[in-house]
């Protein structure tokens, strides 16, 4: 680390649990790059950003709680975070900042290559905040599902979410009560968990009781920390198929990566890492 190195930071609250250091580290040392990456605990959003400006940092990750919060003290939003209302990652060129939503694009992959089939097939997918918007506005727009369901703890958010959804994509899409879950999941055939719970520190906590689950579905957790948490075990002891979210994790990184410096993303071993970081935890 000397004067001239770069320096990307991941900013929300909390940031304790998160691998992204070690596998954006990795990567930038896999390449030789003089990049160096840093996590911080923001509540204080704006002048976070302002410091972001004033110190020249290249570039920043952002995780809960302000994927949505922070829109307007950015100066320029791209096309598709402008159209998901919701921005995962920061560039600074020269001065300005510039919003990106890499998770929508990195869920639907983990999706895809994990051998989802959407076109035709209920999906539900649990929470309604910056994930959730990233990820259901991608799907409706690219997965051609049969229907999208958002259940959410705040009802009003998943409505708006969804009739938001119905206006910019026209795709079906409806939210459901919290209390409908066990009917909803039913008849579906892929879920996906974009909420926090079961999130490290909260080990014991699933959004879906096991007996909700079924062998016909593809069970998708969004969280990563812990490497397998709760819903997925659960998942697995009912023969449904799981994906962790290390997948998307590893994949929005990436994207995150390229913006950043400009060259591909080394993702065998960000993968490699970040499987390493997460279960020596």
């Amino acid at each position: 680390m000397n004067s001239r190195t770069k320096l990307c930071i991941l900013i929300g609250d909390p940031v304790e649990h998160s691998v992204s250091p070690e596998i954006h580290n990795s990567a930038f040392q896999a390449l030789g790059l003089n990049y160096v990456y840093l996590a911080f605990p923001v509540k204080r959003l704006k002048e976070a950003l302002q410091g972001i400006r004033g110190l020249g940092i290249r570039g920043a990750s952002v995780t809960i709680p302000h994927k949505e919060s922070i829109i307007p003290y950015l100066d320029e939003l791209d096309e598709l975070a402008k159209k998901i209302g919701a921005v995962n990652t920061v560039l600074n060129d020269n001065g300005k900042l510039i919003g990106y939503n890499t998770d929508g694009e990195s869920a639907y992959l983990s999706l895809i290559k994990n051998g989802a089939r959407l076109e035709g097939k209920k999906v539900v997918v649990l929470g309604a905040g910056g994930a959730s918007r990233s990820i259901t506005f991608t799907l409706a727009v690219k997965g051609k599902a049969q229907e999208i369901v958002i259940l959410d703890v705040i009802e009003e958010r998943s409505e708006k979410l969804a009739k938001e959804l119905v206006e910019k994509t026209g795709a079906k899409v409806r939210s459901e009560l919290r209390e409908n879950l066990k009917q909803e999941l039913e008849q579906a055939k892929i879920l996906v968990n974009a909420s926090p719970v079961g999130m490290f520190p909260k080990l014991k906590d699933s959004p879906v009781p096991k007996e909700y689950l079924h062998k016909g579905l593809i069970v998708f957790d969004i969280v990563y920390n812990p490497f397998q948490t709760l819903l997925l075990k659960f998942a697995k002891e009912k023969g449904a198929k799981t994906i962790a979210g290390i997948e998307m994790l590893v994949r929005q990184a990436g994207e995150q990566f390229r913006l950043w410096t400009n060259k591909k993303p080394p993702l065998k071993v960000m993968f490699q890492v970040g499987r390493r970081a997460i279960l020596g935890r």
